[in-house]
């Protein structure tokens, strides 16, 4: 027979977990990381969008027509007429051009992080160069100066 715990210990341990719960959440990190996947996950998205929508189609249209999207090698040696008709007769495919549609989503990403990066750095760096000195800096400085005189 399974032992029943008693219900004062069950009250007390799952107050304890609550509680470090409810410190756990209520951390800036925790918080400051939701957003930040639930921003990533919006912008990708987004340059999913921009890449299928906006970028492929005139690159498509140089390249005489093709949609990456439509670019596939399936490898039961059977010819099909589109990806679809492929995926519906349950053929073992690679589909390499939503690979390289996924290449250069990912260049875009990279490269609009290391923007958002850089810019970050920028500005703190900036703010590092402006930022006064302490007061006891100040002092520390004058009495420096004073003893040089000396």
């Amino acid at each position: 027979m399974i032992p029943v715990p008693e219900p004062k210990k069950v009250v007390e341990t799952s107050t304890k977990f609550l509680t470090e719960f409810k410190e756990f959440i209520s951390r800036g990190n925790v918080v400051d990381l939701a957003i930040g996947v639930i921003m990533g996950a919006a912008f990708g998205k987004i340059v999913t969008a921009l890449v299928s929508d906006i970028i492929m189609p005139p690159i498509g249209l140089i390249l005489k027509g093709i949609n990456f999207k439509d670019l596939y090698l399936p490898l039961n040696g059977k010819h099909y007429a589109t990806l679809a008709d492929a995926q519906k007769d349950g053929a073992a495919i690679l589909a390499y051009g939503n690979f390289i549609n996924t290449v250069i989503e990912f260049v875009i990403i990279s490269a609009c992080v290391f923007a958002l990066v850089k810019a970050i750095n920028t500005l703190k760096r900036t703010e590092a160069a402006v930022a006064k000195p302490t007061r006891t800096e100040e002092l520390l400085t004058e009495i420096r100066d004073s003893l040089k005189k000396e």
